[in-house]
C-alpha cells in the first residue's frame, strides 16, 4: 500500500475550506439557509425541485411512470436546482427540505401543501397516493420496502464513499478507494444474486424498489457513474446488466432521466419540465437552435 504522512486528528475538529476539494464552495458543517430566495410555483399539483443526479432521477422516473399509467393527478412541474451554485441553500428550498439536498417535493393537491424530502420518502408518498408500484400484500410490501431502504442505506457507500474518493477527492488515496470499492462490489454481488432469482428486485413486478436502485446501480452497470465501469468490472454482474437494460428500455424511464438534466447530449437535457409536450419542444438542443 502507498504511504503518506500520518494524519493525527486534533482534539477538536475545525472546518478547513482548503480541504474541501471539488465541492468546497457548497460543503459546510452547519445547516440552514445562506440567502433569501423564494421557490417558483407552477400550476400542477406536484412541485418538484431537483437535479438529475441518481437521487433526482428516482422521482422523475416515478412521476413519468405514474403519468404513463394514466394518473392525471401526477402531473408536475420540475424546477432545476443547481446544487453546484448553492441554490439548495435558498430559504425557500430549506423550508421544503431542511437538509438542503435534492430532490424535494411540495404536494399542493390537498387543502394544505405537504412537503416531502428524501427520495425514498417521496417514492413511498407517491406510491401510496396513487396506489401504484408498491404492493399492498404484507409480504410483498415488506420485500419492496426492504430493497428500497437497502438502496437508501447503500447510497452513501457508492456515492459519498466510492464516488467521492475515486472521482472527486483532490488526490487519489489507496486506502479509502480500496475500502469503498470492496463494499460497492459486495453490494453489486448482493443485487446480482437477487436478480438471478427474480425478474425485478422486489419480485415479479416492477416497483419503487427498481426505480430507486436503477439510477445508482443500473447507472454504474452501464458506465454512467464516476468512469468506474472497468475498475469495478461491472460487466461480470450479468444479472444486474440484464435488469439495467430492461429498465432502461422503458419509455417513462427514458423521459424521467431527461428531466432536470444539465450534462451530456443537449437533446437529452430538459432543464425544466412543466408539460408533457416539453420533451418534444423544450430540450436544450431545440432551445439553442431557436436562439
Amino acid at each position: 500500500m502507498s504511504t503518506s504522512p500520518e494524519y493525527i486528528p486534533p482534539s477538536i475538529w475545525r472546518w478547513n475550506t482548503a480541504n474541501g476539494g471539488r465541492f468546497a464552495n457548497i460543503n459546510r458543517p452547519v445547516a440552514g439557509p445562506t440567502h433569501e430566495k423564494d421557490l417558483p410555483i407552477g400550476h400542477h399539483p406536484l412541485q418538484l425541485y431537483s437535479l438529475a443526479t441518481p437521487n433526482g432521477v428516482k422521482v422523475t422516473v416515478m412521476l413519468e411512470e405514474l403519468l404513463a399509467l394514466g394518473h392525471a393527478g401526477a402531473e408536475y412541474d420540475a424546477w432545476l436546482i443547481r446544487i453546484g451554485e448553492g441554490q439548495q441553500f435558498g430559504s425557500g428550498f430549506v423550508a421544503v427540505n431542511p437538509n438542503s439536498k435534492i430532490p424535494a417535493l411540495l404536494d399542493r393537491s390537498g387543502p394544505k401543501p405537504v412537503r416531502v424530502f428524501e427520495s425514498g420518502a417521496i417514492l413511498v408518498h407517491l406510491a401510496e397516493k396513487f396506489g401504484a408500484f408498491l404492493p399492498t400484500d404484507g409480504a410483498a410490501r415488506a420485500e419492496c420496502l426492504s430493497w428500497l431502504f437497502w438502496q437508501m442505506g447503500s447510497a452513501p457507500y457508492l456515492g459519498g464513499g466510492f464516488g467521492h474518493f475515486y472521482a472527486y477527492a483532490p488526490t487519489k488515496m489507496e486506502y479509502p478507494i480500496d475500502r469503498f470499492a470492496m463494499e460497492v462490489k459486495r453490494q453489486l454481488d448482493v443485487l446480482d444474486r437477487r436478480l438471478a432469482e427474480t425478474t425485478y428486485v422486489a419480485g415479479p413486478d416492477y416497483t419503487i424498489a427498481d426505480m430507486a436502485i436503477w439510477p445508482w446501480y443500473g447507472g454504474l452497470a452501464k458506465g454512467w457513474l464516476y468512469g468506474a465501469a472497468e475498475f469495478l468490472d461491472v460487466q461480470s454482474y450479468r444479472h444486474v446488466q440484464r435488469w439495467a437494460d430492461m429498465i432502461g428500455e422503458r419509455p417513462a424511464v427514458q423521459r424521467g432521466r431527461m428531466v432536470n438534466r444539465v450534462q451530456g447530449d443537449p437533446a437529452s437535457q430538459l432543464w425544466e419540465r412543466h408539460d408533457a409536450g416539453d420533451f418534444d419542444t423544450r430540450t436544450q438542443d431545440k432551445l439553442m437552435a431557436a436562439d
